[in-house]
């Protein structure tokens, strides 16, 4: 059974830091991307960062300088380093594997997905 286990979410004051972690199970995902989305409340879910196995990333642009996203292969595990955190990075982050191709950061090119961790800042 496929699982992916998102942690580190929490609550902080502008300007602070998160450290996110998608633990994954019961499937390798090799080289292929690995993603982090989020969704504000009201929103849709839009891609944040992806990194495909060779340590290859793509960011969106709103999120390019405080973000840092990275993978350790051998623990099947993701991470998304938030840095400089800013109130409308309130969301739900989702951890999302299972990539079909195309554009690493469309959610509809992803089979499997974490049930998300919340992360709120305040101004």
């Amino acid at each position: 059974q496929v699982q992916l286990v998102e942690s580190g979410g929490g609550s902080v004051q502008a300007g602070g830091s998160l450290r996110l972690s998608c633990a994954a199970s019961g499937y390798t995902y090799g080289n292929s991307y690995m993603a982090w989305f989020r969704q504000a409340p009201g929103k849709g879910r839009e891609g944040v960062a992806a990194c495909d196995g060779h340590g290859i990333t793509r960011y969106a642009d709103s999120v390019k300088g405080p973000f840092t996203i990275s993978r350790d292969n051998a623990k099947n595990t993701l991470y998304l380093q938030m840095n400089s955190l800013k109130p409308e990075d309130t969301a739900m982050y989702y951890c999302a594997a299972g990539w079909v191709g195309n554009s690493p950061l469309s959610r509809s090119n992803y089979i499997h997905w974490g049930q998300g961790t919340q992360v709120t800042v305040s101004s």
